[in-house]
């Protein structure tokens, strides 16, 4: 027993050391509950499948609700957005394309952020949301522990309801992604924004604001016409999976081009 004990020791100390020793690459995860991840949720129960491109990987880490790194597993948001039953999201499949089509990018850290539910107005500078996605973003980089890499944003639901929201979404958008560029100090942080899939009257009204987002460094990928749920909300574990590998697509041919793109789409 005591045998087992130690070995269990030096294996965690040379993992944790390995992850010391190697880049290791932050990407934020805010939004509602199609970022929390809602995937194979049905009447609030979760069906317990992990697609394979969601399966877990020690070089795939998130940092979790206590600010501790650990290695990350589907519902990823599960001690996140605690009020939802958690299911399939499109941060497991993201990192897990990220590695497959990228052998030295080193370790991926998902720091989750989302939560069901909230507007834009919910995520402007001195809210709580906004200010748990700061702190937890300071959290992710102590120690230089990282390099922030880009936030993935999916959010824009509960703004399709009345149109008032709809209407102010782009300058609120604008805002806050501003805001929080220059709160954690990073005034070019790529972000990668979906445009929604759902939504009720006045969703083309917020599409329009996401896929012209008038902003440098803002990449959005199109999520219309990936697969519902019988809510007509919510996107199916494998339209996450589908839209975590076109997150992952859009990260890096973002990367890979020079030039300065505004308001890019995927």
């Amino acid at each position: 027993m005591a045998k087992s004990v130690a070995l269990l020791m030096i294996m965690a100390i040379c993992y944790l050391k390995a992850i010391a020793s190697s880049q290791v690459n932050i990407f934020l995860l805010a939004g509602q509950s199609n970022m929390s991840g809602l995937g194979g949720v049905v009447m609030n129960i979760w069906d317990g499948i992990v697609p394979p491109e969601c399966s877990p990987n020690p070089a795939i880490l998130k940092l979790g609700a206590n600010l501790q790194w650990v290695e990350a597993s589907e519902p990823l948001h599960a001690d996140i957005d605690v009020n939802v039953t958690c299911g399939i999201g499109p941060g497991m499949p993201f990192a897990n394309s990220l590695l497959n089509k990228t052998s030295s990018l080193g370790i991926v850290g998902l720091v989750p952020c989302a939560m069901a539910g909230n507007t834009i107005s919910q995520w402007q500078k001195g809210t709580f949301l906004y200010n748990q996605l700061v702190k937890r973003t300071k959290a992710a980089t102590l120690q230089e522990f990282g390099v922030i890499r880009a936030m993935l944003w999916y959010q824009g639901e509960s703004d399709t309801v009345r149109p008032s929201d709809a209407d102010t979404y782009k300058g609120k958008m604008q805002q806050f992604f501003t805001d929080l560029r220059s709160d954690i100090g990073m005034p070019e942080l790529l972000i990668i924004q979906v445009a929604l899939a759902s939504g009720l009257n006045y969703t083309e009204t917020v599409r329009e604001a996401q896929l012209y987002p008038d902003l440098a460094n803002v990449v959005t990928v199109d999520a219309k016409g990936l697969q519902l749920h019988n809510d007509n909300l919510h996107l199916t574990a494998s339209s996450q999976v589908l839209l975590g590998h076109m997150m992952a697509h859009a990260f890096l041919q973002r990367i890979s081009n020079t030039s300065s793109l505004i308001g890019s789409q995927y």
